[in-house]
């Protein structure tokens, strides 16, 4: 069995269409998505439209649950930024991609092999960061159950094998932000997980952004260029 896992798409369609093109070439058996597909960027509706057309099943993230209710340990400044952007999607999508977005499961699992969350289970919003200790990542992953779990959100890919069970982050196809600006996903051959960073079109999606108006066009053209991570800044 040879499945992908993408993630983080933050409707940057120049990454998307191109992540789909290294998919043709690695011919995966299944592709699953690990959630916020639409939210910050400045095509949502198009990334959302392509992802539902490929079929692919998946897991909601953090900003697609922003799009109906945000968490109440957000900052006041955070929650304005978010506001903005909340405001900015919804209207982009719709009422009825929004509905699709809210009948995603918090989990996907393939038997006892890979599980994939978008976050931590249970909870899409706590960032679980590439050095944290052993004993955090089987605290968190250890209870899926599965020899590989998967998760996302933090945009930052990576794997690491503990001695019962192997952790694995797909990065972000639109958003990096380990200072690679290429797409990042995972390929899983028989239940071992390798990283696959994709270039993508930055122009074209530079182009996107400024058309969008998008409130945080500015700040996503430097992460384009840069990919050093941070909170959205908006204007």
């Amino acid at each position: 069995m040879r499945l992908a896992i993408v993630s983080d798409i933050h409707g940057n369609l120049a990454a998307l269409e191109a992540v789909i093109a290294d998919l043709e070439r690695q011919s995966p058996d299944l592709v699953v998505h690990g959630g916020d597909l639409a939210f910050n960027g400045p095509l949502p509706a198009e990334v959302l439209d392509r992802v539902r057309a490929l079929g692919w099943p998946g897991v909601v993230g953090n900003t697609d649950q922003a799009l109906w209710g945000l968490p109440p340990s957000l900052s006041d400044s955070a929650r304005a930024a978010f506001d903005q952007m909340v405001a900015a999607t919804s209207a982009a999508l719709g009422e009825e991609r929004i509905a699709w977005l809210h009948s995603l499961p918090l989990e996907w699992r393939r038997h006892s092999e890979v599980a994939l969350v978008h976050a931590v289970p249970g909870d899409t919003w706590h960032g679980v960061m590439p050095d944290a200790p052993d004993a955090e990542l089987f605290g968190f992953y250890g209870p899926l159950g599965a020899s590989l779990a998967v998760y996302c959100h933090i945009h930052r890919p990576y794997i690491r094998r503990l001695p019962s069970l192997t952790v694995a982050n797909a990065g972000s196809v639109g958003l990096p932000y380990d200072g690679d600006t290429r797409s990042s996903y995972l390929i899983i051959e028989d239940g071992e997980p390798s990283v696959r960073r994709v270039e993508y079109d930055r122009d074209r999606h530079l182009a996107d952004l400024k058309a969008s108006g998008y409130p945080t066009a500015r700040w996503l053209a430097e992460q384009a260029r840069t990919a050093a991570g941070g909170f959205p800044k908006v204007g």
